[in-house]
């Protein structure tokens, strides 16, 4: 058995899953203020239960709540949080230093410059809730499986929240700001293990543009992120590996793992990051987490061979299906990139996951439910598979 009664290979997601029209349409309505904090929490809840069924009928074994009362990935701490500001990338133009540089990256990105939007700090952030305690809480009603609840890394939250002309009048630094931000994801991490959840995931994507995406110190597009990085990339790292351990310190009796990918907002994958994880390899080393939940079936990824090294070091989550195609990777497939990893980790030590979430961005989802239902299906095939092969004790 995997850890704590896990069966081997668990299946499970990175997080979201596709929005129904009704929802973005009371998302939309939320937005506009045509509707309630608790009308629209009402209309989520029938999306969630949708989402949750649909992974429960697919296999999955460790479920989520597909995001679904969520903008995107990050941006509902909007509604959590005080001296925060919702703002489009397209509203983000005017303090770019560069704009017709900014919005050239945008066309080639492919990015949606209204459709996507990103938290900024206009003020001195405080909480006003807590960010997703209620989506465990209305989760561990309806299933008996064990929950991931995902949440914005530090890095990533002090990345795009930070904007020059804006956040800088009440925060003179990124530190500063990172100082809140830690303090406010711990605290929601003990709310989490304190109210039964089995897996916190910390999303921190924008590290592959930190070492994938030269000039380093340009403005550019991940995540809505106009704030820039800095000059040194492995100060960089050390920084947000630094946040990373700041917020779990001492944490126990709850699975954290980090979640680093290339860019989910289109399905042109030319447009999203190339390069494999070996520039990331001692970052991830350096953060004291159980697990890292990695993309692996693009070739955009690299080879699973970087791991030589630090073999064993962690838990993986490993990306074996790609949530921006609508080919359905075949089981086969699936067991075949789980032996290569078997040369780096133990059985016991691989969870089985998509590279990504199916609608990181709820006005533009990368697959159809029906889609990411069959994808889902064909990694628990797999895992059955492989658990035949391994022995499931």
């Amino acid at each position: 058995m995997a850890r704590n009664g896990l069966p081997l290979f668990p299946v499970t997601v990175v997080g979201s899953w596709p929005r129904p029209p009704w929802l973005l349409e009371a998302l939309r309505k939320r937005h506009a203020g045509q509707l309630s904090y608790s009308e629209f929490q009402e209309i989520a809840d029938r999306a969630v239960l949708e989402a949750l069924r649909a992974q429960e009928e697919a296999g999955v074994e460790i479920v989520s709540d597909g995001e679904q009362r969520r903008d995107n990935f990050y941006s509902f701490v909007v509604e959590k949080l005080e001296g925060v500001r919702m703002m489009s990338v397209a509203e983000m133009y005017d303090y770019a230093e560069d704009k017709s540089y900014f919005e050239q990256i945008l066309r080639q990105l492919d990015v949606p410059a209204y459709a996507i939007k990103t938290p900024v700090a206009v003020d001195k952030i405080r909480l006003k809730m807590p960010l997703a305690l209620d989506e465990l809480e209305f989760l561990r009603r309806h299933t008996d499986r064990p929950i991931k609840i995902p949440l914005p890394g530090p890095y990533l939250l002090t990345r795009t929240m930070w904007v020059q002309g804006l956040s800088d009048r009440v925060y003179p630094t990124r530190e500063d700001l990172a100082q809140d931000v830690v303090a406010i994801l711990r605290e929601e991490i003990l709310r989490l293990r304190d109210a039964g959840a089995a897996f916190v995931q910390l999303d921190e994507p924008v590290l592959t543009e930190v070492v994938f995406q030269p000039p380093v110190h340009s403005r550019t597009f991940m995540c809505a992120s106009l704030s820039a990085a800095g000059e040194d990339p492995q100060l960089e790292l050390a920084w947000a590996a630094q946040l990373i351990n700041r917020v779990v310190l001492g944490v126990e009796g709850v699975r954290i793992g980090v979640h680093i990918c290339r860019g989910n907002w289109t399905t042109r994958e030319e447009a999203l990051l190339t390069g494999d994880y070996r520039p990331l390899l001692s970052t991830l080393e350096a953060m004291r987490v159980q697990q890292w939940v990695l993309e692996f079936a693009t070739p955009r990824a690299g080879d699973l061979e970087v791991f030589r090294e630090c073999r064993q070091k962690r838990e993986l989550g490993l990306g074996v299906v790609n949530p921006r195609t609508a080919e359905i990777e075949p089981p086969e497939f699936i067991v075949a990139r789980v032996k290569e990893a078997l040369n780096y980790f133990e059985p016991s030590q691989i969870f089985l996951n998509p590279d990504c979430g199916f609608g990181t961005f709820a006005e533009r989802p990368v697959a159809t439910p029906e889609v990411a239902f069959r994808k889902l299906q064909s990694i628990r095939q797999a895992a059955e598979q492989l658990r035949r092969e391994f022995g499931t004790a």
